[in-house]
């Protein structure tokens, strides 16, 4: 009698994105879940900088789609939460964030750590200090604007053991989508870190003119609160 082997469930999963709650992305919620449905996205983390609060409440709206994370600026470089619990505050050092994100039982990446341009990369001897307590590296971010700057992520990871994560880094519409990883189906952060090891990843570099649009929503929320403020709002 033949046996046949039930096919495994896959999902594409898309791991840096921001909305609202960040202070360059002015992307509404209900727009990424329809965003999600058009461009076939399965599981999508929310990593706003410096807070939880906005994937909290998102994950309300679609608990089975979306990952609580954070984009968390310490004060060497910025390190990326998923299945996070509340907020972590930025600054810290990355030995506190560190502990803040274990004892929440997060899964811990490291969001672009050699891109050039960024406030947030690492210097790599300081990354070589924590490289023992992250479980991933993000190798291909898709708002580098130079490749080597992934490439130099991408051979770090495979010189030091890590697997990877890949991440459009989404502030606006046409970014959500473009850096994602086809996963076994997960059902927390132990499963995902098992998923890690065998994703494929599908990724595409973004065109430079969205850090414009990032620039804009930064100015667009600023003129809104004059406006509030001048109006005794």
């Amino acid at each position: 009698m033949c046996k046949y082997k039930e096919k495994s469930v896959k999902w594409r999963v898309e791991l840096h994105t921001h909305t609202l709650w960040s202070k360059d992305c002015i992307v509404r919620f209900e727009t990424i879940l329809q965003l999600m449905d058009q461009r076939g996205i399965d599981r999508l983390a929310i990593t706003d900088h410096n807070t939880a609060e906005g994937a909290l409440q998102m994950q309300q709206l679609a608990p089975e789609r979306i990952i609580v994370g954070e984009e968390i600026m310490t004060n060497q470089g910025e390190l990326l939460g998923y299945f996070m619990q509340e907020s972590i505050p930025e600054g810290l050092s990355p030995d506190e964030t560190l502990r803040r994100l274990r004892d929440q039982g997060a899964v811990i990446s490291v969001s672009h750590p050699f891109d050039r341009l960024r406030k947030g990369a690492w210097q790599e001897a300081e990354l070589l200090k924590i490289i023992d307590r992250v479980d991933a590296i993000e190798t291909f971010n898709s708002r580098c604007i130079f490749t080597e700057d992934n490439l130099k992520a991408a051979q770090f990871a495979q010189r030091y053991g890590l697997m990877r994560t890949v991440g459009s880094d989404a502030h606006s519409r046409p970014e959500y989508g473009r850096a994602t990883l086809l996963m076994e189906a997960f059902d927390g952060p132990v499963a995902f870190i098992a998923a890690l090891g065998s994703a494929q990843a599908d990724q595409r570099y973004s065109p430079v003119w969205v850090h414009a649009n990032s620039k804009t929503a930064k100015w667009s929320k600023k003129l809104g609160l004059r406006r509030r403020l001048w109006e005794g709002g």
